[in-house]
């Protein structure tokens, strides 16, 4: 009974622990958009919440409203984004690194596109507040029940 009820929160401090690493990977690109030769590196969300759960997809454990993935695939002519480890890759738990696609070739060399590491550390930081604010909503359920008001 009780594996049931901390199930979802599990799998949430999984889900936190994968959005603040990938925050950081978000930050490391930032912060070297002007460094000559630097490949930013991204973290696949949802392939890293699988092998941290033990699942072969990551699903939550309650019923989810998330378009399906034929509604998500790209076109059959686009170059698929291959995983390419380096030697620093591992994070622990089977989590890599991958290097983000280059949108425009710089003269530097740096594959760091300003605008879409924004608009990716803005996307992480409102889904790990979400996280944060439904792992706090559950816990005061499971206390107003245990407590009985």
């Amino acid at each position: 009974m009780l594996a049931q009820l901390t199930d979802s929160l599990d799998f949430h401090s999984k889900a936190l622990v994968v959005r603040a690493e990938r925050q950081r990977v978000i930050a490391s690109n930032i912060a070297n958009a002007d460094t000559p030769g630097y490949s930013a590196r991204e973290l696949n969300f949802k392939e890293t919440l699988s092998e941290l759960t033990g699942s072969g997809r990551a699903q939550m454990p309650m019923k989810s409203v998330a378009p399906s993935s034929a509604s998500l695939s790209t076109h059959s002519k686009h170059m698929p984004l291959q995983p390419m480890l380096s030697q620093d890759a591992e994070l622990g738990a089977g989590t890599k690194l991958i290097y983000a696609a280059n949108a425009q070739a710089s003269l530097d060399s740096n594959t760091v596109d300003l605008d879409r590491e924004r608009a990716s550390f803005v996307d992480n930081s409102v889904r790990y507040e979400a996280t944060l604010r439904f792992i706090n909503g559950n816990s005061k359920t499971l206390l107003s029940a245990i407590t009985g008001q």
